[in-house]
């Protein structure tokens, strides 16, 4: 008797473990099908947008607005981009934007990797002010300085000009590209500086020579930011540019909507354009990108 009343608690624990087990594993199951049907669904709602404005970019005025909607339709066209590319003024839209982003690329990585070395190795009087003013700028919503930024431009006379966009578009890259700079710098031993100068090299030739080329991925992550800043900025574009010879990309979608009637095919035709440039980047210097956005966050 007492052998089978063990063998009989044995077997229900048994049971109840197994059942356990399989609750446990539907329960996983369960869940990870809740998260992919997440993701799928965060998916859409995140393409879709761009799906529709990709599919519009190939259709007439017309077909954008039919009932029900298609995303394919049988008028399959490139008008659109044709119209685009082989309008002069467009195009001088997108050599505009090319100019003006890929300077304020350059200087800022130039401007940012110097600072951003200074505030990593070297204490000098006003170095935490300046940290602090250079936080306080990226704290400041652009709207607020618009007047006295277009007020500063027309007196030096640089209204409607490459530099007046370089140099406004650089008050609000630097603050970023400095602080990331820092933060990436400081992850790299210190010891590399101290060999090269025990060579007999100096500050410069040890941040060229040695951490630059060992600082790419931080490089590139900050450049893109860059570039996609300057060249995705309405606001200023707009308020600082008279004539279309000299206005970007965004401003160029912008004028697109007439006071009568929106040209979308065209609009989304630029948009998709607009967008190639940085996705382009992104795909081609993305492991750099994500790695260099991460390791400015360790501390070695």
């Amino acid at each position: 008797m007492a052998t089978a009343a063990v063998t009989t608690r044995s077997t229900t624990r048994s049971r109840s473990t197994r059942a356990g087990h399989t609750t446990r594993a539907t329960r996983t199951r369960m869940a990870r099908i809740g998260v992919i049907i997440g993701l799928v669904l965060g998916a859409i709602f995140a393409a879709g947008p761009v799906l529709w404005m990709l599919s519009s970019s190939f259709k007439s005025n017309t077909e954008i607005f039919e009932l029900p909607p298609r995303l394919v339709t049988d008028s399959f066209s490139f008008d659109a981009y044709i119209t685009i590319l082989t309008t002069p003024e467009t195009v001088r839209f997108f050599l505009n934007s090319y100019v003006v982003a890929g300077t304020v690329t350059l200087l800022t990585l130039l401007v940012a990797i110097q600072a951003a070395y200074a505030f990593s190795r070297f204490e000098f009087r006003g170095k935490r002010v300046l940290n602090v003013v250079i936080i306080s700028v990226q704290a400041v919503p652009p709207i607020t300085l618009l007047i006295p930024y277009f007020g500063l431009v027309v007196a030096l006379k640089l209204y409607n000009t490459y530099p007046g966009l370089i140099l406004t578009y650089m008050v609000f890259t630097l603050p970023y590209a400095i602080i990331m700079m820092t933060g990436y710098f400081n992850t790299l031993p210190r010891e590399l500086d101290e060999a090269v100068r025990m060579d007999g090299a100096g500050s410069m030739t040890a941040l060229w020579r040695i951490l630059v080329p060992i600082s790419v991925p931080g490089i590139v992550s900050v450049g893109i930011y860059t570039f996609m800043i300057a060249w995705n900025e309405y606001l200023f574009a707009l308020t600082l540019t008279r004539t279309n010879d000299m206005r970007t990309v965004p401003i160029g979608i912008q004028l697109l909507m007439g006071q009568h009637s929106y040209e979308w095919n065209q609009i989304m035709a630029m948009s998709i354009l607009g967008s190639i440039p940085v996705l382009i980047l992104f795909l081609v210097l993305q492991r750099y990108f994500i790695s260099g956005l991460t390791a400015g966050s360790v501390k070695s």
